[in-house]
């Protein structure tokens, strides 16, 4: 157990540090504008691949069935997961799914990301849509295992941390239209009122 808690806390440390603007001011230093353009999609391929060793451990670790949801609530938390895939889905292309991805980088003559905020659709209940509707699928996993409930505790911890470091980030990009934002909209929990 304790080596998948310290593969995701590593995955984390690295996936967060190429996240960060210094980091990406380094390599663009090193690099150049040019290279640069392909950032975001090796980014995003990078951390989809070193992601592949944690769910391996997660496999072959020794493991024990803690419970198993039986009809009708197995439809229920299934049709949950339906939901918050479709709200992926949904999110992701009120975002720019081309920019999330990195393909509008390439091709974009200056080869920036768009840097424009998104407070319509989905991310006017919420600032952070993408891991509220990531935290409800995980979550609403019908059969949980020690192994999956260690997974999910530790990828709960990184995407609010995470959510954090980025509130940072959107406030040095975005300023006083985030600060209003912030105070406008929850972070990951919609309000119900």
């Amino acid at each position: 157990m304790i080596w998948l808690i310290l593969s995701v806390v590593f995955w984390g440390i690295v996936h967060s540090v190429m996240a960060s603007l210094k980091f990406k001011a380094t390599l663009e230093k090193l690099l150049g504008k040019k290279v640069m353009r392909f950032y975001r999609l090796f980014y995003n391929v990078f951390s989809a691949i070193s992601f592949l060793p944690i769910l391996w451990l997660m496999r072959v670790m020794p493991d024990h069935t803690l419970y198993e949801i039986s009809a009708p609530w197995l439809y229920v938390m299934l049709f949950g997961q339906f939901l918050a895939l479709v709200g992926l889905i949904v999110g992701l292309f009120q975002t720019d799914v081309w920019e999330f991805t990195g393909l509008r980088q390439i091709i974009a003559p200056n080869g920036e990301e768009n840097g424009k905020l998104v407070i319509k659709g989905l991310y006017k209940y919420v600032r952070h849509p993408l891991y509220t509707f990531g935290l409800l699928f995980i979550w609403l996993t019908p059969v949980m295992t020690i192994n999956m409930l260690v997974m999910y505790i530790s990828a709960t911890i990184y995407i609010v941390i995470g959510a954090y470091f980025e509130e940072r980030k959107l406030l040095r990009e975005f300023g006083n239209a985030y600060v209003a934002y912030q105070s406008n909209t929850p972070m990951l929990l919609p309000r119900l009122w």
